[in-house]
């Protein structure tokens, strides 16, 4: 029998959209028509590359929501199947699946016999099979990074989804542990508005996801967020600068903090109370007011000044007898003794402890949660159920439904794949030495390959070890100016200082505080880029370089976003107060921003380090908006800042939304093309209208334009006017123009002349007409006879126009 199931054409127009659709509607029921029967077995085709692969001695097939894949409902892909010599062969346009009717599954036979997916790997066939050892798989994260020090915890990584071997297997099996110990669960009956765990149908059944992308790392981590759901977006004011300290500090101590970082001009979005703004002991709910006598107060003070707050949570071990609210808590439970276990699994406690408890903080001011969850890795009610995955799963979700007026967003540890749609991470207790730092950039960006693109670490590591080290804190702030979360923390120990206006090196370290605020623009326009593809900000040199061997090797690099790529000094320096460094740079053109200059790829960089520099390279032709300077991002700015790199032509798409809302879900956003075309005597920069539309968009904005490895041109012009409001600075090599606050309907040209006769020629494709007049024996205001008038309509309708003295 034969049977050929492709898809219409009409499906393929709108092939975009459904997808998209498909990932936000959550819906776990695939098709029918990409689902396969045969006795036991079941096969679903979920895209070319990826079949999930179901097998249960009862034939009892799970249809539910699990932990990590919450919807199948994608598109049909065009495939084929028959029935031939007692096999099912199951054909798309990537893969090959062979099947012997009527054999059992089980991967400790290792052998191709009963199961097998064929796949071609750059030209090369490779064949898969149950039990299959993924030799080159290329890891994703693990649940915390406690006692970290160097690279002691790499070995406990669990895989990623993505592999050098060109396939990859996500394993839903209900007995298959995860990193934790757990196991992985269904999503069922809903709990005021949270999917709430149960039990798989069948748990001794094999639940596979096979991925077969190849080397085409983008694709295969896009196709996982259509069926694990998406990374969702943090609030803006998340990514600015956070100060946290495990001290007991009081509340006149935490005025103190705010008042002394205004005063030494240090930004500040986030203010962390650790876990002593409770009463002692490790679990507490219960403001200690001996320290924090009004609570409230300070709070509300803390916003005045723009700072968002977060409490500590250690919740293991329940509510205890001491606590507010106890009794209603034991009532609700019928409870006895002094003290409520933790049961968070269970609704009637769910409801009771948010009610009583988590609600009261929220509305004396708490913004967000830090759930530290550090004992009990598995439920003492529910076997195998991971207390950090449902922790962060309730936790977020009731923040969704119950806190609407803002982004929901906790933060947590990792508790295995689906961790991704509860964003952020917080990595744990690790020893502050430079190998710890050493290991961060790998780790973090070796997460984005199971969409897990928010590490926040503790910058400066949590455990001092030996006397203070203000190199070592300065270094690993840098590298904090191009992670996720930009989070200062250390232990309660002497001279494990996190203020950092008392650091000798100050100045050095306000500087990379400054670069976090100056690149947020770029920064928040690649977190929704995350939000879209899946692909984090901090991802491997692998996903954009997947056959060069060095994208692999070199572990310490990354890119941040799709311009930047990232060369942290994570060593002590050796002679002059300077790091030796070594950078490999991939085929193209960069922009060293540490020397000012364009330098070839393809060649590893070797060069000295000063304490204040930071190894930082962006593609030719990028266009980077950033902030003025600011001291949190709660106001938006009425200027930005646009770092325009030579050697080829370029563009970017900047994102805007109101920051702290959900609107961008539902389209409400907005981007502004911004880009760049170079020819061999001018360079032109076009900031395009603002498409979208949001609550508090901004109506018009002035512009400061840095043409980065420039020589000193000849003349600039605006919207075809000669303008003087520019400088070069002969030593950084860089023209800075200044645009006046224009609308942000208006399209905006400026162009810069290399030479005085010079006469642009912009890309074809992008214009609609383009007129030339030459206008003798006029005489123009600066006394210059002859003009040059270039006219152009491009294709968005906008109409510019230049005048070039001759």
């Amino acid at each position: 029998m034969k049977k050929i199931i492709s898809l219409l054409m009409a499906w393929l127009s709108c092939c975009c959209m459904e997808t998209a659709l498909a990932a936000d509607t959550m819906n776990p029921q695939a098709d029918p028509a990409a689902v396969i029967v045969s006795g036991k077995v079941r096969f679903t085709v979920l895209t070319p590359e990826m079949i999930r692969i179901q097998y249960s001695s009862t034939s009892k097939f799970e249809d539910r929501a699990t932990f990590a894949v919450v919807n199948r409902r994608l598109p049909v892909p065009a495939f084929t199947t028959k029935e031939e010599g007692g096999y099912l062969y199951i054909e798309t346009a990537a893969l090959k699946l062979r099947y012997k009717v009527g054999a059992s599954i089980n991967p400790q036979l290792k052998t191709p016999s009963a199961l097998s997916i064929t796949m071609k790997v750059n030209d090369h066939e490779v064949v898969w099979y149950p039990g299959k050892e993924d030799a080159m798989n290329l890891k994703g994260t693990k649940r915390t990074l406690d006692t970290g020090s160097g690279d002691n915890q790499r070995p406990d990584l669990e895989n990623g989804i993505i592999s050098r071997g060109g396939w990859a297997i996500i394993d839903e099996s209900p007995k298959t542990k995860r990193g934790d110990g757990s196991t992985t669960f269904a999503f069922d009956k809903v709990v005021d508005g949270i999917d709430w765990v149960a039990q798989p149908v069948d748990k001794n059944a094999y639940d596979w996801y096979f991925m077969g992308y190849g080397h085409n790392y983008k694709k295969a981590i896009g196709d996982y967020i259509k069926i694990a759901g998406r990374q969702p977006m943090p609030p803006l004011y998340v990514l600015g600068y956070w100060y946290s300290k495990y001290q007991r500090y009081s509340q006149q101590d935490f005025l103190n903090l705010a008042t002394e970082m205004k005063r030494n001009n240090i930004p500040l979005d986030v203010m962390i109370f650790d876990m002593d703004w409770h009463l002692d002991g490790w679990t507490g709910w219960t403001w200690n007011k001996d320290l924090i006598p009004n609570p409230e107060a300070l709070i509300k003070w803390m916003h005045g000044q723009g700072i968002k707050v977060s409490l500590n949570l250690h919740p293991a071990d329940g509510v205890a007898s001491y606590e507010d609210h106890f009794a209603e808590i034991k009532a609700d439970m019928h409870a006895t003794g002094d003290r409520v276990p933790w049961q968070l699994e269970d609704s009637t406690f769910y409801r009771s402890m948010f009610k009583h408890i988590i609600r009261d903080r929220e509305k004396q001011g708490v913004d967000f949660w830090w759930l530290d969850w550090q004992q009990n890795l598995t439920s003492a009610y529910i076997e195998g159920l991971s207390e950090t995955f449902w922790c962060n799963h309730v936790f977020f979700n009731d923040m969704k439904q119950n806190r609407t007026d803002r982004r929901p967003f906790i933060f947590h540890r990792w508790g295995g794949l689906g961790s991704h749609r509860y964003p952020i991470g917080f990595s744990g207790d690790t020893y502050g030495t430079y190998g710890s730092l050493a290991f961060q950039p790998y780790f973090t960006a070796t997460a984005s390959n199971v969409c897990f693109g928010y590490w926040g670490h503790d910058i400066g590591g949590h455990l001092q070890i030996g006397d203070p080290n203000p190199q070592l804190m300065l270094r690993w702030l840098q590298f904090g100016v191009f992670s996720p979360i930009f989070r200062t923390h250390g232990a309660s120990q002497w001279g494990n200082e996190r203020r950092i206006w008392k650091y000798e090196n100050f100045p050095t370290m306000l500087e990379a505080v400054n670069l976090r605020y100056e690149l947020m623009p770029y920064i928040y326009t690649a977190v929704r880029q995350a939000y879209d593809t899946g692909i984090s900000i901090c991802r491997p040199l692998y996903y954009e370089w997947p056959e060069e061997n060095e994208a692999y090797r070199q572990e310490g690099e990354y890119m941040f976003g799709d311009d930047i790529l990232v060369s942290p000094v994570v060593t002590e320096a050796e002679m002059d107060d300077k790091a030796f460094h070594k950078t490999w740079l991939p085929k193209g053109q960069w922009y060293d921003v540490c020397r000012n200059q364009l330098v070839e790829g393809e060649q590893t960089l070797a060069d000295w380090y000063g304490q204040e520099e930071i190894p930082y390279f962006i593609k030719a032709g990028a266009v980077i908006p950033c902030n003025p300077h600011l001291m949190n991002l709660k106001k938006r700015p009425d200027q930005l800042v646009l770092k325009v790199v030579p050697g080829a032509s370029g563009s970017t798409n900047l994102y805007e939304d109101e920051g702290d809302t959900q609107g961008y879900e539902e389209g409400a956003y907005a981007t502004t093309t911004i880009s760049q075309a170079r020819r061999s005597a001018t360079v032109t920069l076009k900031i395009g209208a603002i498409k979208g539309q949001f609550e508090g968009m901004p109506t018009e904005r002035s512009y400061e334009v840095q043409f980065l490895g420039e020589d000193k041109p000849q003349s600039v012009c605006i919207n075809g006017q000669v303008v003087t409001d520019w400088k070069y600075d002969d030593i950084k090599k860089m023209v800075t123009v200044n645009v006046p606050k224009t609308s942000c309907q208006q399209v905006i040209e400026v162009l810069v002349n290399r030479s005085a006769t010079a006469v642009e020629h912009v890309e074809a494709n992008t214009l609609k007409h383009e007129s030339h007049y030459d206008l003798q024996g006029r005489t123009e205001e600066n006394g210059k006879r002859g003009v040059h008038i270039v006219r152009r309509t491009w294709a968005d309708g906008s109409v510019t126009t230049h005048k070039i003295m001759k």
